[in-house]
Parts: C-alpha cells; structure tokens; sequence
C-alpha cells in the first residue's frame, strides 16, 4: 500500500496546469451533443474504417510508463551506477597523475592503468546494457502473452449493423463506444453514454478507496454539477480507474498521452516507487562504499609513510578502491533476474516486473482465493431444489430469467445455470419476458436482481444471491403452491438445508421473487427495491478441490511458506474444500468478526487463523496489511474484481491470464495456467535467483576485504610496495570475468526450502568473517616469498609481486568455490559448468601472466619452478580452513547466506 500513496502523491504533485486545455476538460464543459458532433461519431459507434483510420491518426492507446525507454537512453543510464562513477572517478586521477603530468615534466607516461579502469567501466556498463535490453524486449514479450481487452461497439459499413467485439486495450481510438461492467479497466478517458448502477473506483488516481457513482446527469433527471475537479464530475470517467459495479456505455474521448492520466505519466516516467528488493540492493552497495570510503584512506596514509612516496602510494590506494568496488554487482542482478523471468515464462508464468522475483523467494505467507485455486474452477449447476429439498423447475425457471438479462460479469456460476438449461423444456416458454431493468451484482450487498415482464406486461423483481444476505430481505417463502410467512422456524429450515449441502461441499445460491404486477416500479432499480421477497429455492453448485493442490499445498509448506485461504464464500464450503486439499481449516475468522476487532487484536489472530471467509475487498487488503505489519513477506493470488485492492497491496500480487481487467493490471505475476504447483516451482526460482545474487555479494565482499587487510598487513611490515597498483586493476578485472557465469550456477536445496530476504547485516559480518581468512595465507606467501625466495629487497619486488599475484588471484577465484555453499566444494557440491568452465579459465590465465609479454610489460616476472608446490599446499590449507571456518560460523550465527 506504501508504494501506492506514493505514487498518488507524486501524481498529485505534478504539474497539471495544462489539464484544463486536455481533450476530456474540454469536453466536460460541453453537452454530451457537441462532444459527439466533435468526434463525428454516432452512438452505435464507429465503422472499421474509421476506427483504423483513428488508430494511425491517433497512434496507439498507450501511456508513456508503459515503453521501456530508447536503446541509447538505456545505454547510458546502464553507467549510472555508484560503482561506475568511482571507476571513472579513479581513472581521472590516475589520468592525470599517470599522464598529463609525467608529460608535463618530460617523463614516461604509463596508460596501463587508465586503459584497464576503462575497460572494467566499459565491460560493466555495456554488459549491463545489453543484458537489460534484452530483459526489457523479454518482458515485452512475456507481457503480450497477457491480453487485456476493452469491449467496442464496430459497424463493417455506414449500413451494417453494429456488433460487440473485444479487442486489445491499445486499439481502443478516440470515437469508440465501449461497454463497461463490473471488473473492467477503464481504457480511456470517457464520457458516459448511459449507465446502471454504475460504481468506479479512483483509488489510483484519487487515493479514496470507496467507489464513486457515476451518470449522465441528464438522463437520470439529475442536477447538473459545476465541478472542476474532472475525478468529480459524474459523468466522466477517467484511465486508470476500473468499474467496482454496474454497467454503462460511453464514447471515448482521450486515448494514450492525451488523457488526463496519460498526461501525468510523462512526469512520473522513472519515479516508480523502490521496491524491497530496490532497497536492499542499496544498501548492500553503500555499506560496501562506506567501507571503501574508510579503508583507502588507510592505506593511502600507511604506504605514505612508510615507503615515502606518496605519489605511488595515492595509485596503490585508488586501485586499492577499485578492487573494494564491485563493479559487476548491476550486470549480476540483472541477470540473474532475466535468467529467472525466461525460466518462469517457459513454465507459463508471466513476470511483469523483475523484481518481483525475488519477493517470490522471500514470500513466506501465500493468501488465495478460494474458487479456480483450490478448486477446479469448472462450476456445474447439480440442482434446483424447493425447501423441502427437491428438485424445482420454477427454481430453475427464475435462476434462468436472472442469469440470461443480467448484463454484468457473467461469472461462473451465471455460466452453470444457462448451460444447465440449454434445451431444457423447463426454460422454452421463458422467452416471451423482457428485461425491464437490474441491479449487478456487487459485494456488500452480495445479490443481483432484474426486473422483466411477460407478454402481459406482468412485471415481477427476480434476485439470486448469498443465502444470508437474501434471508435478510425476504418475508415469505413458497411452500408448493402456497405463500408463507418467513418465521424463525421457516428461517432456520432453509438455513440448516443450506448447511447441508456446503458441508457436502456444494456452493448454495438462494432464489426469490417478489410479483410487481402492473404496477412497476420507478426506474432506476435501487437496493431499497430488493425488500419483500418470497423465497422459492435453492440453487447448489458443484466445484470440485483441484487435484494437484494438495500436492502443491504440501510442497509449499515443505518450503516455508503458510497458505491461507481469503474468500468471500462461506465457512463450512471453504473448511470442506481445504480439508479436501490437505489444508487444515481450524477455526474461521468472519469478516464480521474482523470488523469488530482492533489492529493489535486481528494481529495477533492472523497467525494462528488460516481461513478468512465472508469478506469485502477492504476486509482482505487488511488482513494482508496486518500480516506484513508482523514481518511476514505476503503474496496474494486472486483474479476477481474483489481481489484488485489485495492484489495491489500484497508485496507480490499474482493473478491468472483469464482474470478480470483490473485483477491482471494490479498484479506483478500473471499465471498463464491456474495451478500452484507453478506457484511452487516460482517460489523455488526466485529463491535460487536471490541465491545467487547475495552469493556473489558474499563472495566479493569477504574477498575484498581479505585483499585490504592483507594490503595493510604487508605495507606495514614490507619496504616496498607488495602489488603494484596494475597488478591490482588486472587481478580484479579477472576475478570480475570470473564471476559472469554465477547466474547460471545451481544452489544447494537447503537454502531453498526457507523463505529469503535481504540481510545486509549479515553480508558485513560475513565479509568481516570470512575475509580475514584468505589474508592468513596472503600473508604465508609473503612469509614465503620473502625466506624461501629471497624476495625481500626493492632488487627483487618484482619476483614478490608476482608470487602474490599469483596467489591471490588463485585463492580469490577458488572462493568462488568454496564460498557458494555451505557445504564440501566439488564432493557434496559442485558448480554448474559454467561456473567450472570460466573459473578454470581464468585461474589458468593468472599463472600464465607472469610468463606472458603482458606479465614482463606490467613489472610481473616468471615465477620458479618450485614456487608451485608451495602454491598448491597454501591453497589447499586455505581451503581447509576456509571450510572449517563456514561450519563455525553457521554454528555460530545459526545462517550461512
């Protein structure tokens, strides 16, 4: 929910000066005449045409947010990173210092430095660049499996009849006549044509959760109303908010950037909110940037005076900084968040936004819906029974009437009735009435109602809805043929064969009617209207527990993640189909029961309670606050227009493809198949992805310092410089190629079977943990070069620098290894081949340096013969004490990563 204000404030704050003169102001300080003059349009919409004519006139129904931005500006923004800039800042000194002013005085200039700097800033940025291009064209992709649609009034000619079609959100043109219902994304700015009952929720624009009516002030015989304010206007509707209930047509007045949104969107391009996962990435990179900031100047100071050439000193300190800086950390979160995004497409999951893979990692919590999750999503109709609990075919008759003249979301249960009575005797007489008015369906008060009347212009009010919520507007039930007064006993009859069949696990409807006669009501329907209805029956509905949820519910829980169940439905329906699933149900908690209580009393329930049942949208975007308010990390999977406002505020909201408009636009994850053995497997990426971020953040750190400390150790006790500042630069550019192939590395099933989050605490004492190991046998080689080699004089520094090079680019890429898992590296767990492949590479490389021409050019020398036994015996004690240390410390500190 943070995310959302924010990005309401930030809209508020813009600079709307110029809505006034947009196409929808303009138009809403004229009559609905002049605003279809203006468009040269008729209300039974435009011909193909002209709508294909619009469409390039126009361009595209699409805001400026939605385009990932040119190839050349995400170029440049790939160099906006802290770590470049102190790469670039790095190379101008030494620029300066290595050039410029060795010229100035008629000295040998050296580039080496600067040319490898430029090469680290180049290597970085263009793979960073390359790998985000291609993630955006990918997440272009993976969106256009995700089809969202606006449904259009089009004419084949000035002559042909106009017909319904569905087409995508972006074709939708200024002109177009569009019908709107309940779940429905408004796909552009409108203005009312005619509308029932109609309720949109503005919270995206406005912030206020509580739909707000609109109509056409003149058709409904209303007064006009002189607001300014275009969120207030009655008639108008705006992009970016969606239908809560009701239904309308209206023409389309503003598409794209020329709607009020649209117009907003320009100057919001970028400020997206930062997400978790935003905020721990930074962290991670300023804690490291802080510790830079305080070990270079260390060593600056140390060098300084003790060798007394401040000039050398100043470059060993800047490739001291370089080496601290990791460099690689973009192009490695990126990368491993495409690798995951393209694995999960191939298992039919669409990611909208990268990041919200590693909030998949990290859920621990995953709140559902009951119906098309746990269940199978396939409603049947299996009967239509009177109260004393046999089948009725004026039951079906009246459950047909609704059904067929209702014109809001056709939901499923809608569907079983009509298919049940397709070629049925029973319904054959039926159409003969015709739809008066209704009332949509809306989720307070859980009914829908239509008015129709028969050939004699009979009128009768026909409502279906929730068992309670009907009892609670009814007087009289049928018993055969006689009308009964509805008592406490008739009441508690329907109430206990309501019972029974939810306990059976059968979803129950309730049908009434309540005969007008000649003598109708006043129109518009209102809820008020909804009063004095006759109960006729019971309407039982089939959906049965998906097969594979119990398995995926066990595997979910095998990974430490709690499943809880936020339905509308029932109790006793909803404890049936989880004790079907494997999901012990316990004791519900109501939405009633949710309302009464206080924030710090609904915390602590939320814990212990694993079914919510009977709520409003409200009451689910509460429970879910409260639990992340607990620490927990929340995921919501819904597809229904109830489900918008969870989904939006849940920190991953997962929807399906098949969901309403409003459902997929507010989630980050969009299932192309309803099955949470997908989830399961989405749970399973994220966590390896993260995995390998924090791995190589682990990795790099203890590594980097370990270099630092050994640095200070030797130019405390050595009377020269223990690694010339290129031996620096070089050494870290291989360990940085060293770590590319990390995104394709496996992690230990251990580290997958609990929830992950970022910990930058952690990632400190670690580095503080582990670096210091690697200086141990750092400093052996010092020892070493220093007795056995007689490298212990300014003469022979070069045979000493190149000993440790060698030494410390082995063991800095043997880390990789060992530090990856927290288990034995290459018996009871090995790399993936890449990772094989690339460090094996670059280990060969560094030995072969010191022999090569680029070796003897830098100052490196080739190194004897007998140096690599002692090589191989540091390293392999390095690796034994390396491991001995992982297994204090996870005893120590109960984690590894």
């Amino acid at each position: 929910m943070n995310k959302n204000k924010l990005r309401i404030r930030q809209m508020k704050n813009a600079n709307i000066k110029h809505a006034c003169d947009l196409a929808i102001a303009r138009e809403a300080r004229q009559s609905l005449d002049s605003t279809l003059a203006r468009l040269n349009v008729q209300r039974n919409g435009l011909t193909l045409n002209e709508a294909a004519g619009r469409l390039e006139e126009y361009g595209k129904n699409q805001v400026a947010t939605e385009k990932a931005p040119h190839a050349l500006v995400q170029l440049v923004q790939a160099f906006n990173n802290p770590f470049i800039w102190v790469l670039m800042a790095l190379a101008t000194i030494s620029f300066f210092t290595d050039y410029l002013l060795p010229l100035r005085h008629g000295e040998e200039t050296d580039l080496t430095g600067v040319i490898i700097m430029v090469v680290m800033v180049t290597l970085s940025g263009v793979l960073r660049f390359w790998q985000e291009y291609r993630t955006n064209k990918a997440a272009e992709a993976l969106k256009s499996l995700v089809r969202t649609t606006a449904t259009v009034m089009r004419r084949g000619s000035e002559s042909s009849q106009p017909v319904k079609m569905e087409i995508a959100l972006q074709e939708v043109v200024p002109g177009d006549v569009i019908f709107l219902s309940a779940g429905d994304m408004i796909p552009a700015d409108v203005r009312l044509l005619s509308s029932r009952d109609l309720f949109v929720s503005q919270a995206s624009l406005s912030g206020e959760a509580v739909p707000v009516e609109k109509y056409d002030p003149q058709a409904e015989g209303r007064a006009a109303t002189d607001e300014e304010d275009l969120l207030n206007k009655p008639d108008i509707c705006l992009m970016g908010t969606n239908v809560a209930s009701g239904t309308a047509t209206a023409v389309v007045v503003a598409t794209g950037s020329h709607t009020w949104f649209g117009s907003l969107a320009k100057s919001l391009v970028g400020s997206r909110p930062q997400t978790a996962f935003d905020r721990g990435v930074n962290s991670v990179s300023w804690l490291l940037i802080r510790f830079m900031l305080v070990m270079v100047p260390v060593v600056l100071f140390i060098n300084g005076f003790t060798k007394g050439d401040w000039t050398d000193a100043l470059m060993f300190a800047l490739a001291v900084a370089v080496g601290l800086t990791p460099e690689m950390l973009p192009m490695i979160v990126s990368s491993n968040l495409a690798k995951g995004a393209i694995a999960m497409a191939k298992r039919k999951v669409v990611v909208k936004r990268l990041n919200a893979i590693q909030n998949f990692g990290a859920m621990d919590v995953l709140c559902t819906d009951k119906t098309g999750t746990l269940t199978q999503d396939r409603i049947i109709l299996e009967h239509h029974l009177d109260v004393h609990g046999q089948d009725n075919e004026h039951v079906l008759q009246l459950a047909w009437l609704n059904s067929r003249h209702q014109t809001g979301v056709k939901n499923l249960m809608d569907k079983a009735i009509l298919s049940f009575s397709h070629g049925s005797k029973a319904v054959s007489g039926l159409w003969r009435y015709r739809k008066i008015d209704e009332l949509p369906f809306d989720f307070e008060r859980r009914r829908l109602s239509v008015v129709v009347a028969d050939g004699n212009n009979q009128q009768k009010l026909i409502c279906k809805g929730a068992v309670e919520e009907m009892l609670s507007v009814a007087t009289h039930w049928l018993d055969g043929n006689e009308r009964r007064p509805l008592d406490e006993a008739a009441r508690q009859q329907w109430l206990a064969q309501a019972e029974g069949w939810n306990q059976q696990g059968f979803r129950v409807l309730m049908v009434g009617e309540r005969e007008l006669g000649d003598t109708p009501l006043s129109l518009p329907l209102h809820k008020d209207d909804e009063r004095d209805l006759t109960l006729c029956g019971l309407l039982t509905f089939l959906d049965p527990p998906k097969e594979s949820a119990r398995e995926a519910i066990a595997a979910l829980h095998e990974h430490g993640v709690t499943v809880k169940v936020l339905t509308g439905d029932n109790a006793t329906i909803t404890s049936k189909i989880c004790r079907d699933v494997g999901l012990a149900p316990g004791e519900p908690l109501c939405g009633n029961d949710i309302e009464r209580l206080d924030d710090k009393e609904l915390a602590g329930l939320v814990e212990s309670r694993t079914i919510f049942c009977r709520l409003t949208p409200q009451q689910k975007s509460r429970v879910l606050q409260i639990l992340q308010q607990n620490g927990h990390t929340v995921g919501f999977l819904g597809d229904g227009i109830n489900d918008a406002p969870a989904l939006r505020d849940a920190d991953i909201g997962i929807s399906v493809d098949s969901a309403t408009d409003i459902a997929k636009e507010s989630a980050d994850i969009i299932l192309l198949e309803k099955n949470l053995l997908v989830l399961e497997q989405g749970v399973i990426k994220g966590r390896e992805t993260f995995g390998n971020i924090i791995k190589y953040l682990n990795m790099t750190a203890s590594s980097n310092f370990g270099n630092v400390f050994s640095v200070l150790v030797a130019s405390a006790f050595i009377p020269f410089l223990p690694m010339l500042a290129i031996h620096l630069l070089i050494q870290n550019l291989m360990y940085d190629l060293s770590q590319l192939a990390l995104p394709w590395d496996k992690m230990d099933k251990e580290f997958l079977r609990k929830p992950r989050k970022w910990d930058a605490k952690n990632i400190g004492r670690f580095m503080l943990w582990m670096g210091p190991t690697s200086s141990l046998f750092d400093i052996t080689t010092f020892l070493v070069m220093w007795h056995v080699f007689a490298a212990n004089s300014v003469e022979h520094q070069a045979l000493f620098q190149s000993g440790w090079f060698v030494e410390g680019l082995l063991s800095q890429t043997l880390v990789v290894h060992l530090l990856r898992t927290q288990k034995i590296p290459f018996i009871q767990s090995r790399a993936a081949l890449p990772v094989m492949v690339m460090t094996g590479l670059v280990m060969a490389l560094g030995i072969y340096i010191p022999f090569s021409p680029l070796g003897s050019t830098v100052g490196l020398v080739p190194l004897p013969w007998s140096y690599f036994p002692w090589l191989v015996a540091t390293l392999f004690g390095y690796c034994v004490v390396a491991q001995g240390m992982k297994h204090i410390y996870i005893r120590r500190f109960g984690q590894w990563f």
